[in-house]
């Protein structure tokens, strides 16, 4: 019995290993600004702009590209299924450890309001769905 138990783990640790070797994404190059379509963005998304320029553009880059400093937020990873608006909440306010890419952790950004998160995601949210990212349901 207990060899039967060591082989499960063994399996499904093999399979973990393998699933995020296949599945993690590498670092990220940086996207050109030509690369984003930006959409006609609503005024609460303009608003959001401007916060995001102001408190999020030096790591997550012009139009949320990403640049070597942090990833871009236009990518499918960040799609709604995967990373609801609450991880965006959560992550302005607590920080966030390393987990899909290479660049450090995410320090807290307690200076920016919850308002302004709001307004940031309506901005990354409308930048998405302009470039074909759209909600995926998450599986693991």
């Amino acid at each position: 019995m207990k060899s039967n138990k060591n082989k499960i783990i063994i399996i499904v640790a093999a399979a973990a290993i393998g699933y995020f070797l296949f599945f993690m994404p590498s670092k990220p190059t940086s996207i050109q600004k030509a690369d984003i379509k930006i959409p006609k963005l609503s005024l609460t998304a303009k608003k959001g702009k401007l916060a995001f320029n102001k408190n999020c553009a030096s790591c997550h880059g012009e139009n949320a590209a990403g640049t070597d400093n942090g990833p871009p937020l236009v990518h499918n990873i960040y799609n709604p299924g995967h990373h609801a608006d609450m991880a965006f909440y959560r992550a302005a306010k607590m920080g966030t450890k390393q987990h899909h890419w290479t660049f450090g952790d995410m320090p807290s950004q307690n200076q920016v309001s919850k308002n302004d998160v709001t307004r940031i995601i309506k901005y990354i949210r409308e930048l998405q769905e302009a470039n074909g990212i759209v909600f995926k349901e998450h599986r693991m």
